[in-house]
């Protein structure tokens, strides 16, 4: 896993309890990370930016993103990203026509509240992006594809494959 890099933007997978404003806070320093990759034989390579709740995403944090990805010497990144507006980043990503291969994941359920879920993602993620050609890619709750074939079913509260139609 040396040859992939982390870029933990904040979302939900970040999250953690503050006990004295009450609110779920964004951690910015990677402990949900080194929480889960403590005990993993192989050493990660990340870097946070932007720290925030994907639904307080502008495009300046978006540009922020893209500069990071594109100024990388990593040909392959995992971004771990709020999951409300995961999409939206991706496809903004996806615009500037990398060569690289991006795959973002995310988690509903912070890491602080229940591990699994994140830890779950974050390996998928990595293990896609592992085997995946360049381009931009969601990998989460075992659904993986390009960026614009995975939606997040706000009904049913998962995500889920862009179900298409055959034209005969």
């Amino acid at each position: 896993m040396n040859n992939i890099l982390i870029i933990s933007t904040g979302g939900t997978f970040n999250k953690e309890y503050n006990k004295i404003s009450g609110n779920l806070d964004i951690d910015t320093t990677s402990k949900a990370l080194n929480s889960i990759t403590k005990h993993w034989l192989t050493k990660l390579n990340y870097i946070n930016i932007i720290n925030k709740d994907s639904l307080d995403f502008n495009i300046q944090d978006r540009k922020k993103l893209l500069k990071s990805i594109k100024d990388s010497k990593y040909s392959k990144i995992v971004v771990i990203h709020g999951t409300d507006t995961i999409d939206i980043s991706a496809k903004f990503i996806d615009s500037a026509k990398l060569n690289k291969t991006i795959v973002f994941t995310g988690a509903m359920v912070p890491f602080s509240i229940n591990p699994i879920e994140a830890t779950a993602n974050l390996a998928f993620a990595l293990g896609y992006c592992k085997l995946a050609p360049s381009g931009v890619y969601i990998a989460i709750n075992s659904v993986a594809q390009k960026f614009d074939r995975v939606i997040k079913n706000r009904e049913l509260g998962k995500f889920e494959l862009l179900k298409t139609t055959k034209i005969n």
